[in-house]
């Protein structure tokens, strides 16, 4: 662990804790707008007054530094800044915020988590060598892997940033039985899923999802994010239909169809034909080969994956060790003996002591959303 890292145990006040939690709710309204930048927000505080407050808004525009002080204008001189992450140091789409903070007469800054990013780091030395009183880290690394999973993973393991979607009853079961949609939850946490899409660069699913759910995998319920969300399908013998509702919307949302080396060339010729971008990969004896197809995933420049396969693609994934985070969509009902159950489709049990409840559970309509994370490294 870096210094940097280590969380600063300065004596904070009550108001000083609230200003730098708030920066942190205001932050997540970026969802979807921003990756793979982080989501951050900024709160500027003079005599215990809000003066100005931001969040990053969109990829490429200015950060919540520079809005919190636009906002605030001459009020930023003595003011205290509240920032979720460590204000940048480097000159990139934007100026570096460190400096901005310095030009405009803050004169304490307080941060939560430590930025990653050896280019994007250093802003604290920047903001101390300003004259501006510095505390910070507040919190541990963890809880910047809390609010941006997918650049802290991506920051410290270069590798793909995976997360699991279930919908599942109260008796763990996901489907009433193998073959037969079954609507688990309702609009409301559907509206979410979408929401979540947005912050993705790809979906994946498996064939029998497909072949069960015929689902689009666009975002229709919820705002698009600033970018077009890739579909990522594993058929090993290539064999999904060509009236499939997933060929829908190809010039926005691009199809990766994963098959085995050996599957047909003439239906890859076929699903080509359609507008997909076929692979083929190795395959094991529980299907394909995962870490070749997360491979060919990262040579795309996906940097993070959200699934919404069922529960073969689900369990494989987690005993892979592949799945960073879990949101769970609990439904108050229950679907009783002889469904599909969510976890341990095999009879092999799943080992959990790598998981920890993070986020706060959230009321989606009567279903309740739960995330789990894995535990760092």
């Amino acid at each position: 662990m870096n210094h940097a890292e280590i969380p600063d145990q300065t004596e904070l006040s009550r108001e000083d804790l609230a200003y730098l939690d708030w920066a942190r709710k205001i932050a997540r309204r970026g969802w979807g707008r921003v990756h793979p930048n982080p989501l951050v927000g900024c709160v500027l505080v003079l005599n215990n007054q809000v003066v100005g407050e931001g969040y990053h808004r969109e990829f490429g525009g200015p950060h919540a530094e520079i809005i919190a002080l636009e906002a605030a204008k001459s009020k930023a001189e003595g003011a205290t800044a509240y920032v979720s992450l460590e204000p940048c140091n480097h000159e990139g789409k934007t100026p570096p915020c460190s400096q901005a903070l310095v030009q405009a007469g803050v004169v304490r800054v307080i941060y939560g988590v430590a930025e990653p990013g050896v280019k994007e780091g250093g802003g604290r030395n920047t903001l101390a060598r300003g004259g501006i009183e510095v505390i910070g880290p507040v919190w541990d690394s963890i809880a910047g892997r809390i609010e941006n999973p997918s650049f802290f993973h991506v920051q410290t393991h270069g590798t793909p940033y995976i997360a699991l979607k279930l919908a599942l009853s109260l008796d763990g079961y996901i489907g009433i039985r193998g073959g037969v949609r079954t609507q688990v939850t309702g609009l409301d946490a559907e509206r979410e899923v979408h929401r979540l899409r947005t912050g993705f660069d790809a979906i994946l699913i498996g064939t029998e999802t497909l072949r069960v759910d015929n689902p689009r995998l666009t975002v229709r319920m919820a705002p698009h994010g600033r970018r077009p969300v890739r579909r990522l399908v594993l058929d090993a013998r290539a064999e999904l239909p060509s009236d499939a509702a997933i060929f829908d919307d190809l010039e926005l949302n691009p199809l990766h169809i994963f098959t085995h080396q050996d599957a047909s060339e003439s239906e890859i010729t076929r699903l080509e034909s359609l507008g997909a971008h076929v692979h083929s990969v190795p395959k094991t004896n529980l299907g394909l080969d995962l870490e070749s197809v997360m491979g060919v995933v990262q040579e795309l420049g996906v940097e993070s994956v959200l699934c919404e396969g069922g529960a073969k693609l689900a369990n494989s994934l987690i005993r892979k060790d592949l799945v960073q985070r879990l949101y769970l969509f609990v439904a108050p009902k229950t679907l009783g003996p002889g469904g599909i159950l969510a976890f341990g489709d095999s009879g092999e049990s799943l080992k959990w002591d790598n998981f920890l409840p993070t986020l706060a559970p959230e009321l989606h309509g009567r279903d309740t959303l739960i995330v789990l994370d894995r535990k760092s490294d």
